[in-house]
Order: structure tokens, then sequence, then C-alpha cells
């Protein structure tokens, strides 16, 4: 069905697709005209440029309500000093849809030092000065300034999904309420949305009741399941704050979530259980969906998007992670449970970038949250649910999990044979402890990789080396890595391949010293024999297991103390112990100071 002004109107799925391809969701009156619409039933608003492209959620959201027969536009990163842009498609019939964009405001806004970011990558001409702090909270304050009668708001995305509770926010330092009442929207549609928006628009079309729809939180004056520890108490009370989220934490999950409720003074926040995991057929349909793969002409005439580059011709594959290190925010958005797409669906899009004009033969990422989990699961947690007392990966990986590279090897060698591809990179990161464990396809993958499929380099993320650092992080320890190390430089050897790893690594994390820092610098130097360049001071992103400990100075799961540096220039100085290379003998030390830090 397609909603015409005069009516809802069926076509075959050939004419839907004539219909809507090739097509930019609307942004203008003048495209919104010329599709014959008088007025739009759903106005998306969003912190990033409008890219349109599954990778951005925005876009993959606008066109499944397009399918689903609703008229959508999109407005990105409007104007908040007047209603110029937020008004400059007219009110929507049904609803505002409102995310802050790819990456949460504020992580994207500040720096782990909380120093301002003068690049913006979603923005046009890079500069930083289109997306606001907050920016969920101050678009939906600027839909209701002039917006009067105002439709349902709606809070989407990554920034409204891991704040959907009480939680702690390090750029304020202490307990903020969920983001609903902050942001005083009617609904929040957490997690990845695709699910879940479909069905909470067409309750809303058919004035249906909402109120028990998966994957939703909203605002409700009675409680309702699991409640969990107040806001009052929370903020206060660091041990009650502990209880509450690894209650929340253990909700997660959508076989065994249940409704949570927690009382923000005379009124509750309640959770629905998540929305169930995507199929197959369900992952394929919404990526088969047409995209141009670039910016809307409109916010293109502003200048050239750096973000573009990375994602125009890559291929998502999966959504999800079952690796749940404990300061990824992965886990409470996208998921424990891996949903991988068909071979059929990913060489369709492949086939798609052949005919583009400006594609050059390269497919510069295949993969996802971690590329090599594409494919298989657990066959336990597809039917019961995340496991409770134990994880995936952390500290072992689990016998009921078996990697299999199998179906991603078959994928390769069929994208190889499409004419007009000529590369295909894997540039999203691989966890080498899958590749180990699979003893049947597991070398094969790893020698197909070095072979053909890495561009200079190949990123890994061990971390750290010290043990106990990488038990507060939920992260394997190193032998893996320095068994992976042997063989990607053998077989690159072999290939006659100048090729080397770049490794992630964190400093500043709870349970990190600068001793411990120092000794990762020996193992870098000694073992790896690099100068790491990629060392990233630890944020703490609200609801992660690692933010929980950065804030109560606990670990969660022992109660016991942890060590963690608050200190923003010795924060600094962690980092700095890595990076630093040999200084020339005699030459001295410039001492650290709050101005010197960059």
């Amino acid at each position: 069905m397609i909603r015409t002004d005069t009516g809802w109107k069926s076509y075959r799925s050939d004419e839907f697709q004539l219909l809507i391809q090739p097509m930019f969701i609307p942004t203008t009156m003048a495209e919104v005209t010329a599709l014959g619409w008088n007025r739009l039933d759903i106005i998306l608003v969003t912190g990033d440029t409008y890219i349109d492209s599954p990778f951005m959620g925005i876009s993959l959201i606008g066109k499944i309500l397009i399918k689903d027969g609703f008229r959508v536009g999109i407005i990105a990163q409007p104007d908040l000093n007047t209603d110029k842009d937020i008004l400059r498609l007219g009110p929507p019939a049904l609803f505002w849809g409102v995310t802050a964009g790819a990456v949460d405001s504020m992580v994207a806004n500040y720096t782990p030092l909380k120093k301002r970011r003068k690049i913006d990558d979603y923005t046009p001409g890079h500069i930083n000065n289109r997306r606001p702090d907050r920016a969920v909270i101050a678009y939906t304050n600027l839909i209701r300034r002039f917006c009067k009668p105002c439709s349902p708001i709606i809070l989407g995305g990554i920034e409204a999904s891991l704040r959907r509770m009480a939680h702690y926010d390090f750029w304020s330092n202490k307990i903020r309420r969920s983001i609903l009442f902050d942001a005083k929207a009617d609904y929040l549609v957490f997690g990845m949305g695709h699910t879940t928006i479909r069905v909470l628009a067409q309750a809303l079309k058919q004035k249906q009741p909402v109120e028990n729809i998966p994957g939703i939180a909203y605002i409700s004056g009675t409680r309702k399941g699991v409640e969990l520890p107040c806001f009052d108490t929370v903020a206060k009370n660091s041990r009650a704050y502990t209880d509450a989220f690894t209650t929340f934490y253990r909700n997660t999950d959508p076989v065994t979530g249940q409704q949570l409720c927690q009382a923000h003074q005379d009124r509750y926040l309640v959770l629905n259980p998540p929305s169930p995991v995507s199929t197959t057929a369900q992952m394929d349909e919404i990526h088969d969906l047409p995209y141009e793969h670039d910016v809307h002409p409109f916010y293109k005439a502003m200048g050239p998007v750096r973000a573009l580059d990375t994602i125009r011709f890559a291929i998502p594959t999966h959504y999800g992670c079952y690796g749940e290190c404990r300061f990824c925010a992965i886990t409470v958005h996208q998921g424990r449970t891996v949903q991988s797409r068909s071979p059929g669906s990913i060489l369709r899009q492949a086939r798609q970038f052949t005919a583009h004009p400006d594609f050059k033969g390269n497919i510069m990422d295949l993969g996802g949250p971690t590329a090599n989990m594409y494919g298989y699961e657990c066959p336990k947690k597809l039917s019961k649910g995340a496991c409770q007392d134990k994880s995936c990966l952390f500290p072992d990986i689990c016998h009921t999990l078996r990697p299999d590279h199998s179906r991603y090897l078959e994928l390769l060698e069929k994208l190889y044979a499409l004419p007009g591809i000529k590369k295909v990179f894997i540039t999203s990161g691989i966890r080498y402890d899958l590749i180990l464990q699979d003893k049947k396809h597991g070398m094969a993958f790893l020698k197909k990789l070095v072979k053909d499929h890495v561009s200079g380099q190949l990123k890994v993320a061990p971390e750290h080396c010290e043990k106990h650092v990488l038990n507060h992080m939920g992260k394997q320890t190193i032998d893996d890595l320095l068994a992976f190390k042997s063989a990607f430089d053998k077989l690159s050897a072999d290939c006659g391949k100048p090729q080397f790893l770049t490794y992630y690594l964190m400093a500043a994390h709870p349970g990190c010293t600068q001793a411990d820092m120092a000794s990762l610098k020996r193992f870098t130097t000694d073992k790896l024999r690099t100068t790491p360049e990629q060392v990233q001071i630890f944020t703490p992103t609200p609801a992660t297991y690692s933010t929980l400990m950065y804030h109560t100075g606990r670990d969660p799961f022992t109660r016991t103390s942890v060590f963690v540096e608050k200190d923003p220039v010795k924060k600094q100085r962690q980092k700095d112990v890595v990076t630093a290379s040999r200084r020339p003998s005699g030459r001295k030390h410039r001492p650290y100071s709050r101005k010197n830090i960059r």
C-alpha cells in the first residue's frame, strides 16, 4: 500500500520499485510537490547531514516507512534559532521522528578530555558547527517551540537508545533522567528500530494502543513490569545504581527480556522488552530497498561530507556483536545476537555498485561491527536467549558457539566472480580469537584475507596487554594476539606483501594505571615492534559496564573497588606513555600542563 492524496492505493512490488527508484527522501517542499503529495505523514529530524545509504539509520528508517505507504520527509541539522528549517516541510500528520544521528552528539562534539572537536565527518564542509550538544533534546525543544499543536514526537538512534533509562552522564558528571523526560517526547524506540518503527507507525495511524509494542519506552502514571530503583535513589546511591543497571542489562535480550519500569518522581519510565531479532529475510528486505549512496543535493551544495567516502561503496553484512566488550555500546544498542543478510542480498547490492558511474571496482568494506561474525550464531542463544551467567567470548570462547568462516569465504568468492568487481576490502575490524578457534575454516579465511582483502593494514583491537585491565574490559588475553600476529606476518611474507597490523589500544580505562601503560609500552615495543598511533582515551558513554565502573569506582561483578583515573592531565599522560617515540639522548621532557594537552 502507498498513500496518495486521494487515499491508500495498492501497487505490485515491481510497480512500487518504479515508484520510488531512484529517489532521495524529500527534504524540500519542491520534492514533496513533485511526488504529488500535499502533506507529509512523518518528518524525520537528524543531527547528521542526509546521506542516502543503508549505513545511515535515518535513511533506512525513512525508506522502510515509505515502502509501508507513508509519506516521509527528512530535515537534517536544522537551525536552532529560527523556524526556517524545522517548518520547511510543514507539520507532519502522524508524528515527528528525532535522532541525534549515527553518533551520540556529546561523543561527536567532545574529545575524551572534554575539548570541543573541530571536525565532524557527518557535516558538509567537515566543520563541527551544525550538531548541537544533546541533539535529541535540542531538536525536540525546537519542534515544540515552533510547531503548535504538535504531533507526537518519537525519539530514536543511538543517543536515545543508550540514554533510555536513568544514566550516568560523563559530560555533566551526574546521573541524568531518562532522555524521554528531559526531551519531553512521547515515545522512544530503542535498538536498531527498523522493526519497531513499522509497528508503531501503523498503530498510530490506526489509532490503536501502542503500550505493548516491543522495543519502545514511554512514560506512564502507573508502575508496570519489574521495577528498578527509582531515579532519586540511583542519583544518590551508587550501589542502587549498580543494581538498577545490572537488572536493565540482563533484560536487553529479546528472548528473555522483561518489561521494566523506573520511577521518576510521580511518573514511571516504562521499558518494554526489546524487539525480536531480525530474520535473514527481514535483513534482506530493508537492505534491498533502493538507496542513492550519495548526499542529498540540497546538502551536497553546502560542501563535501567525509563520511560518504567511507560508506558509499561499502556493504553492511550483519547487525549485532556477541563480543560484549564492557566499554562498547553495541551490546545495548544492536544487541548480542548477530543478524545476517543472505549472500543473494549482498550480491545484489554489489551489482548495483557496478552500475554506478563513480564506482571504480573497489568495495571499500564488507562487514559489520566485527566483520568475521557474519553468518553464524549460537543455536542455544537463538532459542533460549543470551546466557545470564557467561559471555560468548570472555574469558574464553563458549563451546556452544562454533565459529565458522565458511559462509564468509563463499561470499567473498562470489563477489570476486561478479563482473566489475576488482577488490573487496575488509576494513571494519576482525576478532582474531574467532579465526584461531575455527579449526576447520579459520586458517583458510586468514590466508584469503591476507592475500586479497587487506589494504596495506588490518585493524585489530587488543586494547591492552595487562590481564587485570583486560578483565575489566571483558577482553581476551594477549596470547591469541601474538599467535595471530605470527601467522599474519608469515602469510604476508609468503604473499610478498608489505602488510601490517594496526592495533587499537586504550588508555585510562577503569583499572588502568600509569604503570600499566608503561607495561603496554614495553609490550608494543618488544613484542609488536611498533609505536602505536591508534590509542584512544576511554570515554564513558552511557549504558556500558565500563561507564558504571567509572562512575562507582567498583567492579559491578565482584563489588570490589577499582582504580579510576579521572584527572584529564593524567589521562593524557597515560596515552602519551604509549604513543611517545624514543627521545634523543639529553633531550629534556616537556612538563605536562592542561595548556599542552591536544
